[in-house]
C-alpha cells in the first residue's frame, strides 16, 4: 500500500482559498463551511494536512467526499488540532527546561518547573467538575479569571511564581501549530488529483434580521419597511469571495456546552426574503433558504449587513392596549387552587396603557411573504421632518397573510385603573363570582379606543353573567373590550365572572 507525505493545504500566498467556499449561517452562532480542497492523492494510504478551518470547527462534524461520486475516499484517521503557537504552548513544550528571560537589558536564566498552560480548557464543559479541578492543579488557581494558570520558574535554586521576563526560545518546538489544522489519513482507490468536498459545522458565526419602520407625517398609519441581514462572524476564519446562504426555519441543535447528553437552545433562524435582488429565497426541506446575489467577502471578527426588504405604503395601524391586572413575580408559587379561591390573586392594577404597531403580513398591504424573527425599530417624523426613534421590540417568524403586532412603549397620555368590585368563592358548590370595575381616563384633545384585555384566570369553565359593553373573546380563557375614551374624558367597564368546577 502507498503512502504519501505532508500533502499540506490551506491558504495560498496571496490569501486566496485554495478552492470554492460556501458558507450556511444559522443565526444562532453555528454556521455550515463548505469549500474545495484540490488533492494530489495516490492509490492506498495519504497523510493529508489541512490548516484552513475555522478555530470554532467540531471534529464530528466533518465531511469529505468526492462530489462527483467517481472516486473513494475514506478517512481511516483525523486529528483535530486548536492549540495554535502562544506562549504558554510553548512554555509548555519547554517544560523541565532551562531558558533565557529578557529583563530589562539583561538576560537570566530560568528552569520552567510549570508552565501553567491548560491544554484542555474546552473540555471542561464537556467532563464536568472533577475534571476542571485536575486541570486547575496542573495549571494553577489562577486559570479559572482567564488566560491560563501561573507559571513556575526556577532561577538559582529558588521558585519564583510568574515570569521574571519575556521567555527567550531557542525555537518554535516540532510539535507547535500556527492555526487550527486537521490531520488526516485519507485512503482512496485511484491516483491522480481530486477536487474533494470538505464540510462542517462550526461555531462562532451567527445571522440576525432587523426592520427600521419610518412612519409618514401626514398619514402616521402608513409606513415604511427597511430591513437588513447582519452577518457576524467570530469564527477565527476570514470567508474571501464566499457564497453565503442564511438557513431559515426553526432547525434544532444540540448545544455542545450543555455536556454529554445535555440538550442546547432551539436555533431560531430568520424567515423568507422580500424578493430583492440583494437577496433570493426558496424553499428547503421545511425551512427557507437565503441566497446573496453575489460572492462577497466576510472577514474574521466583521460585521456585515445586507439589505433585503423595501417595503413602502404599509398600513400599519397604531394599537392601545390595556391589560390591567399586574400579575408579576410576587404571585409565582400560586397554585392553581389558590389562584380560584383567594380574593386577593390579580387584584393589583397596572396603570399603564400599551402602545402597539399592527399591521397585515398580506400582498394587498404591500407584503405577503414570511418576514424573520428580529428587532424592528420605529420611527415617526416631526414636524421638522426629522425622524425620532419612537420604540422597538423583537418579532418572531411570522408567515405571510399573519399579523405582525409589536409593543412599542407606554402611552403617556393615557391612563387605566382595574379594580375588584364583588369576590365570593363557594367550596361547598364549587363555584366563584368576581366583578371588576375598569376605568380609562384619556388626557389627549381627540377621542381614543383603548383595547381592555381581561384574563380570565381564575378556572377554565368561566360565564360572563353581567357586563356593561360587549365584548369579544378572543381565546378560550381571554376577552377583549373594545373602548371609545372621549377627549379629555374617561369610560368606566364593569363585568362580572362565573366560575364553576
Amino acid at each position: 500500500m502507498n503512502r504519501t507525505w505532508a500533502i499540506f493545504v490551506g491558504f495560498c500566498a496571496s490569501g486566496a482559498l485554495a478552492g470554492e467556499s460556501g458558507l450556511t449561517v444559522y443565526n444562532d452562532n453555528f454556521a455550515v463551511v463548505r469549500q474545495t480542497i484540490p488533492l494530489s492523492l495516490q492509490r492506498g494510504v495519504n497523510d493529508v494536512v489541512f490548516s484552513d478551518t475555522t478555530a470554532h470547527l467540531e471534529p464530528d462534524s466533518v465531511i469529505l467526499r468526492d462530489p462527483s461520486g467517481r472516486r473513494r475516499l475514506l478517512i481511516r484517521e483525523q486529528n483535530y488540532r486548536a492549540d495554535p503557537l502562544s506562549q504558554q504552548l510553548l512554555l509548555s513544550l519547554f517544560e523541565g527546561q532551562t531558558i533565557d528571560f529578557l529583563v530589562g537589558e539583561k538576560t537570566v536564566r530560568g528552569r520552567i518547573v510549570r508552565s501553567g498552560y491548560v491544554p484542555h480548557r474546552r473540555a471542561w464543559r464537556r467532563y464536568g467538575e472533577q475534571y476542571m479541578y485536575a486541570q486547575m492543579a496542573y495549571a494553577g488557581p489562577s486559570v479559572l479569571g482567564g488566560g491560563g494558570g501561573t507559571p513556575i520558574i526556577e532561577i538559582d535554586g529558588k521558585m519564583r511564581f510568574g515570569l521574571p521576563g519575556t521567555p527567550l526560545f531557542p525555537s518554535l518546538g516540532a510539535e507547535t501549530i500556527m492555526k487550527p489544522t486537521l490531520h488526516w489519513q485519507l485512503e482512496t482507490d485511484l491516483d491522480g488529483p481530486l477536487d474533494a468536498e470538505l464540510a462542517y459545522v462550526t461555531g462562532g458565526m451567527s445571522w440576525k434580521a432587523d426592520y427600521n419602520v419610518i412612519a409618514d407625517q401626514e398619514e402616521p398609519d402608513r409606513v415604511s419597511i427597511l430591513g437588513w441581514v447582519t452577518i457576524d462572524n467570530q469564527s477565527g476564519r476570514d470567508f474571501v469571495d464566499t457564497r453565503i446562504k442564511l438557513m431559515a426555519g426553526d432547525v434544532h441543535k444540540l448545544d455542545p456546552a450543555a455536556g454529554v447528553g445535555g440538550f442546547g437552545a432551539r436555533v431560531r433562524a430568520a424567515g423568507e426574503s422580500l424578493g430583492q435582488p440583494a437577496v433570493s429565497a426558496k424553499v428547503f426541506d421545511e425551512y427557507h433558504l437565503y441566497k446573496l446575489a453575489r460572492n462577497t467577502t466576510l472577514r474574521d471578527r466583521e460585521t456585515k449587513q445586507v439589505e433585503f426588504v423595501r417595503a413602502d405604503d404599509v398600513r400599519a395601524d397604531k394599537v392601545f392596549v390595556y391589560e390591567g391586572a399586574q400579575i408579576d413575580e410576587s404571585y409565582s408559587n400560586w397554585d392553581v387552587h389558590h389562584i380560584r379561591a383567594k380574593a386577593d390573586y390579580g387584584v393589583r392594577s397596572n396603570p399603564k396603557v400599551w402602545i402597539m404597531r399592527e399591521f397585515k403580513n398580506t400582498k394587498e398591504n404591500g407584503l405577503g411573504i414570511p418576514l424573520p424573527g428580529g428587532r424592528m425599530r420605529f420611527y415617526q417624523q416631526d414636524d421638522d421632518r426629522q425622524l425620532e426613534f419612537v420604540g422597538e421590540n423583537d418579532i418572531d417568524h411570522t408567515p405571510k397573510s399573519e399579523k405582525v403586532r409589536v409593543y412599542t412603549g407606554n402611552a403617556f397620555d393615557l391612563v387605566g385603573q382595574r379594580t375588584q368590585t364583588h369576590f365570593h368563592v363557594d367550596h361547598n358548590a364549587r363555584w366563584t363570582d368576581e366583578a371588576f370595575e375598569i376605568t380609562l381616563r384619556n388626557h389627549k384633545d381627540v377621542p381614543v379606543e383603548v383595547r381592555v384585555v381581561e384574563r380570565l384566570y381564575r378556572w377554565y369553565n368561566w360565564d360572563v353573567a353581567e357586563q356593561s359593553m360587549e365584548f369579544r373573546k378572543i381565546d378560550a380563557r381571554t376577552i377583549e373590550f373594545p373602548v371609545t375614551v372621549p377627549p379629555n374624558g374617561e369610560k368606566r367597564v364593569t363585568y362580572k365572572v362565573h366560575y364553576s368546577w
